[in-house]
């Protein structure tokens, strides 16, 4: 009896074309940014038929300077947009097939490089979905998402006799701290292609995070899997060898 284990990971990216107005964050907040500010006084927005007016005598000396070390633009509606953008990630092929008979693991991967001019950097979230995320796609067996030992991710990828679960571990520059090892546990220290390995839910998690812009050369976040199944699973009433699949959505925002 084999079951054979596909991740198809379906990648949903929003914030491509962000039209938010960026030059300098002037206010903050736990709940915004204001990116940049502009006063004015007198003119606007004038049209007719034959032209399309907007002025203002608010801000004087206006256009764009430049030299070999800064671009600034002054004046009305002289702010900059932000540009973001994402490279799909490929679906992912687990390997090797899993003998129902004795079980055992698989792992395969993927990665993107999210690159941003944003003065606050990005953020990228990670969900699953349906719960649990890996699905058999010829009936309604599932593999369990992977459950940490305690609050934090497992630094070990552990598998017992009657364990069948499904596990992930991002791993990156910009990886938030959640993901991140001291050598004994997850939670603080540096990026690991190892660990930590923490279960998929359908409400997003944040995986990498920066607060600075990136562009041009951007930043490579990994995303790692495993699928373990116990020696003891397959007499377990109801589960069926075949394909099984999980659909993800990685989002991209500026900061």
């Amino acid at each position: 009896m084999n079951r054979v284990i596909l991740i198809t990971a379906s990648i949903a990216i929003f914030g491509l074309a962000i039209g938010t107005e960026v030059l300098a964050q002037v206010r903050t907040s736990t709940s915004y940014h204001i990116q940049s500010d502009s006063i004015n006084t007198g003119g606007g927005l004038g049209t007719s038929t034959n032209y399309r007016q907007e002025s203002t005598v608010g801000e004087v000396a206006t256009g764009v300077a430049t030299s070999t070390n800064y671009n600034l633009y002054a004046g009305y509606q002289q702010m900059q947009e932000v540009y973001i953008a994402v490279s799909a990630a490929s679906d992912v092929t687990m390997a090797p097939a899993i003998v129902g008979l004795v079980g055992g693991e698989a792992e395969g991967n993927t990665y993107m490089i999210a690159t941003t001019d944003s003065p606050s950097g990005y953020q990228m979230t990670y969900k699953s979905s349906l719960s649990p995320a890996m699905q058999n796609t010829i009936s309604t067996t599932t593999i369990a998402d992977y459950s940490p030992a305690t609050t934090t991710p497992d630094i070990l990828f552990s598998t017992g006799i009657n364990d069948e679960h499904f596990a992930f571990s991002p791993y990156g520059n910009d990886i938030v701290d959640r993901y991140k090892t001291n050598g004994s546990s997850c939670g603080s220290g540096s990026a690991s292609t190892t660990a930590c390995w923490d279960g998929l839910s359908t409400t997003s998690t944040t995986i990498a995070q920066a607060t600075s812009p990136n562009h041009p050369y951007g930043a490579t976040t990994t995303i790692y899997y495993k699928v373990g199944v116990g020696n003891n699973v397959h007499h377990a009433p109801g589960v069926f060898t075949g394909t099984y699949v999980a659909t993800t959505t990685i989002t991209v925002l500026p900061l």
